[in-house]
């Protein structure tokens, strides 16, 4: 075990056991029991403290990421979908697509590929302030950080309803970009910094799901708009809905400011007692994750590209969220196929497919305490199988429209991001920025693929651009398989190295041997992987 990971992490010994003292678990029901495992498995074992702090968690974070990852989950792409980006966030994520198909295409002059630049600007903007949306959340309280990004996000919408031209749209969607930003990455950082194992994956994916619903709903909304608004007091359809969700971004920011607890060690949220913040810490230390400093050196930045995390885990989520593209493009098919209603109504649906699909891993996961093969199955019986449809672009619409709709089933971020913070969980700050690092190299490499990939001149069958997600979800599965297979070997090896820790100051003699036999396993680790990469 490196030595930064072992002064970073906080010993549960260290925090005060303000468990001491509380009821221990009672005997409950087996119905209970049953119903406790499907949220949290070990809900009908924690006191009744833990379980009051939990509920407060819930209460608190939950509210407002869900409310902010569905309202400022921004207008990304033409189906508004990709794997991480806000009922505001998420509902203008879907926003630009529905109002390219609701008549902002003909009002601001849309010419061939400006749609797609219009996503670009957005993703450059969304890519380039990750890592330093991260940064500053370490230096800054979180509440404080979102509370700016929903605001900026609400100025900005507001001015995409008045926009006149496709330069305009640029630099509007830059300008969203840039203040979304920042929401999902301290989400994640913060939802794992207080939930433990067993209460992450569930919470994530409820998390994230409700951004799809912001999807779908801007669909359902945007087809009520059009029929009820449209040329009302002048204005087409497509820029009320700008307008709408411009208001109702505001309260979002103001649940923020009041509900948001920040970190453990920090939080000054109205609702956490002293002893919920000291439970809180306690319950971090018993799952060994480091203590939040928020020291940025150049230790950091050794420690964080000289492991196998950062560079594997990157890669894997920069094919896997590129390998999601594919239902973006729905309703550019839809589009020349059936009318303007029902095309928002068809996508809408494939929104709420990846919903209850997306949630569908994440419980799944959350059940059976397994990560990867829930990664890797739905990528193997969805993704895949879609994508081979459409790349083969069979003549009838049913069978399309089927592989659309089965692409939309292999979102697994909720997962992934679960994971991510599992085994990054020995340094809170390389956490940060492996989280981030993550979410903002997909969005630098999606910035320009869907150009070359996708040209809105090559649509609706995007002949390079359905065999490119085949490959990037093989990319994606055989990434996720040496993660895990690092990731095994590296807890092997801090086993090893803490049970000849504990013979050294029983039995030095012991710890020597336990120390030749550890070097010989790496030796031999070192010398397979040197004997398969010449193969």
């Amino acid at each position: 075990m490196d030595d930064d990971k072992k002064t970073a992490t906080v010993s549960a010994d260290a925090v005060p056991d303000i468990a001491v003292g509380h009821q221990e678990p009672q005997n409950v029901s087996f119905w209970t029991k049953l119903v406790s495992h499907i949220w949290d498995s070990d809900q009908h074992l924690k006191s009744p403290e833990e379980r009051a702090l939990v509920r407060k968690l819930d209460f608190g974070i939950l509210i407002c990421a869900t409310l902010g990852w569905v309202f400022t989950k921004d207008q990304r792409g033409t189906n508004g979908k990709l794997p991480l980006t806000t009922i505001s966030a998420d509902i203008d994520q879907g926003n630009l697509a529905n109002a390219y198909v609701s008549g902002m295409k003909e009002d601001l002059n849309i010419q061939g590929n400006e749609y797609t630049y219009m996503q670009m600007c957005y993703t450059i903007s969304f890519a380039i302030m990750q890592i330093p949306a991260n940064i500053i959340a370490l230096k800054v309280r979180p509440r404080i950080c979102i509370v700016i990004c929903e605001l900026g996000w609400t100025v900005f919408t507001f001015a995409q309803a008045g926009a006149t031209s496709s330069s305009q749209m640029y630099a509007f969607r830059f300008l969203v970009g840039l203040f979304e930003s920042g929401f999902s990455p301290i989400i994640i950082f913060l939802l794992g910094s207080w939930y433990t194992k067993t209460e992450l994956a569930k919470r994530v994916a409820i998390w994230h799901v409700t951004g799809f619903f912001g999807q779908a709903t801007s669909g359902f909304l945007q087809a009520g708009i059009y029929a009820s608004l449209d040329g009302h007091l002048g204005l087409p359809g497509w820029r009320w809905l700008y307008i709408i969700c411009g208001c109702m971004s505001l309260p979002v920011a103001i649940s923020v400011w009041f509900l948001l607890p920040d970190y453990p060690h920090n939080t000054k949220a109205w609702y956490i007692t002293e002893d919920d913040r000291r439970l809180a810490m306690h319950r971090a230390a018993k799952q060994n994750k480091s203590e939040i400093t928020g020291v940025l050196d150049l230790n950091l930045v050794k420690r964080m590209f000289g492991s196998w995390r950062w560079w594997v885990l990157c890669l894997m989520y920069i094919f896997y969220g590129n390998s999601c593209q594919s239902n973006q493009y729905f309703s550019i098919y839809l589009k020349r196929r059936v009318q303007r209603v029902t095309t928002q109504r068809y996508t809408s649906f494939a929104n709420l497919v990846t919903m209850v699909s997306d949630f569908g891993w994440g419980f799944g996961s959350g059940m059976t305490g397994n990560r990867v093969w829930w990664i890797i199955g739905p990528l193997l019986i969805t993704t895949l199988p879609g994508a081979s449809i459409l790349t083969a672009w069979p003549g009838e619409d049913a069978a399309r429209v089927a592989a659309f709709f089965l692409v939309a089933c292999g979102y697994v971020t909720a997962v992934t991001w679960r994971w991510a913070n599992e085994v990054n969980s020995g340094n809170a700050e390389e956490r940060a920025l492996t989280i981030s690092s993550m979410n903002g190299l997909f969005y630098a490499t999606n910035s320009f693929l869907p150009i070359l990939i996708f040209p809105q001149t090559t649509g609706p069958r995007f002949p390079r651009g359905f065999p490119s997600i085949i490959a990037f979800t093989v990319a994606a599965i055989a990434l996720t398989l040496l993660a895990d297979f690092l990731h095994k070997r590296q807890l092997r090896q801090e086993a090893a190295a803490s049970t000849a820790s504990e013979l050294q100051e029983s039995d030095p003699q012991d710890a020597v041997a336990m120390d030749t036999d550890l070097d010989k396993g790496k030796a031999g680790d070192a010398s397979r992987l040197s004997t398969s990469s010449i193969v």
